[in-house]
């Protein structure tokens, strides 16, 4: 196993210096599970929620967020996001699962920014049906698949 790199020897924390890295496409996908009331689904689906389309604006926010996740995560380099896109699948009777994929040109990956979208996506889901469901449930955020970069490539197996 690799040492940490967020630490330096001393055990302070750091920012990596990327500066000597090569830049690369990277590419980064990302999933996670919103598991509710098969009611709550329901109002998802037919567009029947007072705040809105939900998924529209859970896309939008997972978007976003992808571009503030060097402001929100600690250590993490703010990067120009090349492309971000966020899909949703409906898993009836209860659940709404998130994919987001990112991609960028540069010297540090973009794991962070998937997670990042699928995680904010998530919670504004949960924020826009709370109303009507406080059973709401965010599970399974993880990492899909990543590519680009000197760690090569990874393709999450289960």
């Amino acid at each position: 196993m690799e040492e940490f790199t967020h630490f330096d020897d001393q055990g302070a924390s750091r920012m990596v210096n990327v500066g000597d890295k090569q830049a690369t496409r990277r590419r980064a996908r990302a999933a996670a599970a919103v598991k509710m009331l098969p009611a709550t689904l329901e109002k998802i689906t037919r567009n029947d929620l007072s705040k809105g389309n939900v998924l529209e604006v859970a896309r939008l926010a997972g978007i976003m967020a992808t571009k503030q996740t060097g402001n929100l995560i600690p250590l993490c380099h703010p990067i120009g996001i090349d492309g971000a896109e966020v899909e949703f699948t409906i898993e009836k009777p209860n659940t709404v699962v998130i994919e987001a994929t990112v991609g960028v040109f540069a010297r540090t990956g973009v794991e962070m920014e998937a997670l990042t979208a699928v995680s904010v996506a998530a919670l504004t889901i949960y924020d826009m049906c709370k109303s009507v469901d406080r059973e709401m449930t965010i599970e399974n955020i993880r990492l899909l698949e990543k590519s680009g970069g000197k760690s090569g490539d990874f393709v999450r197996v289960d």
